[in-house]
């Protein structure tokens, strides 16, 4: 098996990779459709509505990823992914029955989303630490890679069935497909092998271990770089169902089809990234302020193309360098961090990450409105160029770097530190273990 995929040999890997894959496209689904009944059918092309729906969706990861993630310490992963994965499913079910039923408002769109972004809230941490429970300590990189890979190519599905769905059917039936898709990842779970399962070091119940996850954090500048420069880009960046909706809608007058399409063709780019992320044995803090430039850029691009079909082509290096950054993000978070505190890091991060969403998404929104959709892309990208500028001068300063552009037999950055000595070397607590 090529090194790419060399965690499917793992069967426990192979049950929940595959499940996973049906349920992201249901999920992505839901996504478009989601936006696309409140931009269209509960408002008047409102983009601020689309940014509020998205918002509520995510304010929980602001307020409950801190004590999900002490769940994710303390308790059996697999039995709380069965408990949130079918939670998502009832409600999936409940909001299709709620539309297909013709009394859908707007009100109901924003509880629904609220209610999913609960739950999603309690179910992230988890699930993002239950890849160690499934593959060996130096294959961890490789299926947060393969992760990413099913999110994205569900990605490339799920948009583009989602348009014809609704164009056909009505968006009701969206949701009640995504609802039936939650079956595969509870039928998955069940299924799994629970001796072949790697037993992770459990925090035992104590007080104060919010406070310690804080701590921990704090004292890797590493962690904090990270934390700072995912959440800019989060608040202003990736707000791709928010932009996408008004360029596709009032920019470039096209319809729900045309919508669907934009967001797996941002996959193609977001596949690739994630298989060439399942290639990497150690990821390092500088493909992350290096893939935020290379965001910031293609961002800038995509922004200004003239029409629908150029639109739709600069999507693709978007989502290469979107993905190449959330998973360095992550995987070098996961892989560096101790695997007792490893939920309540992920927790944090997934605060930061998702939770800058409600932030963002009614900014980003109004800007929309107020000053185009263009505005609403090119706002991420001045933004992102700024924070990984800010980084990289704050990492040169701070851990004495030296950083320059080298040709050989392909151009790439070469970090070194003027010691003389690797960032693995150093104390966690004054220097990064992954930034050389």
């Amino acid at each position: 098996m090529s090194a790419t995929f060399s965690s499917l040999k793992y069967p426990n890997y192979r049950l929940w990779f595959a499940a996973a894959l049906v349920a992201n496209v249901g999920t992505w689904m839901q996504r478009v459709a989601q936006d696309w009944i409140v931009l269209t059918d509960l408002s008047d092309e409102s983009g601020v509505a689309v940014g509020i729906t998205t918002a509520l969706q995510f304010v929980p990861f602001l307020l409950l990823s801190p004590w999900a993630g002490v769940l994710a310490d303390r308790l059996p992963r697999r039995q709380l992914l069965m408990i949130t994965q079918g939670a998502q499913g009832v409600l999936a079910l409940g909001l299709g029955a709620l539309v297909l039923s013709g009394r859908a408002e707007l009100w109901h769109v924003y509880g629904f989303a609220l209610l999913l972004g609960v739950v999603s809230a309690l179910d992230n941490p988890a699930r993002q630490t239950f890849v160690a429970d499934m593959v060996p300590a130096h294959r961890l990189p490789n299926a947060i890679g393969l992760n990413s890979a099913s999110f994205n190519a569900a990605r490339l599905v799920g948009p583009g069935v989602a348009g014809l769905l609704i164009a056909a059917v009505g968006a009701g039936w969206v949701f009640v497909i995504n609802g039936v898709s939650f079956a595969a990842t509870i039928a998955a779970l069940a299924a799994m092998r629970t001796g072949a399962l790697r037993a992770q070091a459990v925090a035992p119940r104590a007080k104060g271990q919010i406070r310690e996850g804080i701590r921990y954090v704090r004292g890797r500048s590493d962690i904090v770089v990270i934390m700072v420069v995912m959440f800019v880009v989060s608040t202003f960046g990736l707000n791709f169902q928010l932009t996408s909706a008004l360029m596709a809608k009032v920019e470039f007058g096209r319809g729900a089809g045309e919508y669907g399409i934009l967001g797996s063709v941002l996959a193609i780019g977001s596949l690739t990234g994630a298989l060439l992320a399942a290639r990497r044995e150690r990821p390092r803090v500088r493909l992350v302020i290096g893939s935020a430039f290379a965001f910031a850029v293609s961002t800038a691009v995509l922004g200004l193309m003239p029409g629908y079909p150029a639109f739709v082509v600069a999507c693709i290096p978007v989502g290469l360098a979107s993905l190449t950054m959330m998973t360095a993000a992550n995987s070098a978070l996961q892989v560096s961090t101790d695997p007792v505190m490893r939920g309540r890091v992920m927790a944090l991060y997934v605060m930061i990450f998702q939770g800058a969403t409600p932030v963002g998404a009614p900014i980003v929104g109004w800007i929309g409105e107020a000053f185009g959709p263009r505005w609403s892309i090119l706002v991420g990208s001045i933004a992102t160029f700024l924070v990984a500028a800010g980084a990289t001068v704050w990492a040169v300063r701070r851990w004495h770097l030296r950083v320059r552009y080298r040709v050989l037999r392909r151009p790439h950055l070469e970090v070194v530190y003027l010691d003389g000595t690797a960032g693995a070397g150093r104390a966690a607590a004054q220097k990064p273990r992954l930034a050389a």
